[in-house]
């Protein structure tokens, strides 16, 4: 990982120009079709994605409206198509320099700790694209086959213990483990 280089407090014109950086990012994206606008397990709209904001309503005829209008049945990972995700996402991180500090990849979602100095929503769709790409490899779909929602949950995670936690919920908060990697000694 390249090492961050922090805005220079005696400098104005350069710590002006310097965003800070978190220390890492918990990212989610889900498999196509599998977490629909209204339903029960909760999801969250363009209308509704402010931070800490709560989850939409329960809504069947939004879920029923979704259902009609997806292109493709939902998609859903077996074993081996888990494990070929986490290992494309941990290829990717280690091309791209960031560092990796916990995934699941579950039936229907991924969850992934991750720290880097792009934007959460790059290390997002180059972990989907990779994974596709290993999808392909190893099981026999048709070249249009939708396999993630359009996009994702990008949490920012500013303090160590916030990062602990994050790690903690992906791993072992998931319930029964199936595609799961932690580094060794991850809190930052």
């Amino acid at each position: 990982m390249k090492p961050r280089r922090p805005a220079v407090p005696d400098d104005p014109a350069r710590s002006a120009n310097v965003k800070p950086i978190p220390l890492a990012y918990l990212i989610t994206f889900t498999c196509y079709g599998t977490r629909l606008h209204g339903d029960a397990s909760g999801s969250v709209d363009r209308e509704h994605n402010a931070y800490g904001s709560s989850f939409l309503s329960p809504n069947s005829i939004r879920v029923a409206s979704e259902q009609s209008r997806a292109k493709q049945r939902p998609y859903s990972m077996n074993s081996l198509q888990r494990k070929a995700v986490l290992g494309a996402v941990m290829e990717i991180c280690l091309y791209r320099g960031w560092s990796l500090l916990a995934i699941h990849v579950r039936s229907q979602h991924v969850h992934l700790v991750v720290a880097g100095e792009d934007a959460p929503e790059k290390i997002m769709e180059d972990a989907k694209k990779y994974a596709s790409r290993a999808l392909n490899r190893a099981v026999k779909d048709s070249n249009n086959r939708r396999r993630w929602a359009r996009h994702g949950s990008t949490r920012y995670l500013w303090k160590p213990d916030a990062v602990g936690a994050a790690i903690h919920y992906v791993v072992r908060e998931q319930g029964e483990p199936m595609a799961v990697w932690e580094k060794p000694d991850a809190l930052v």
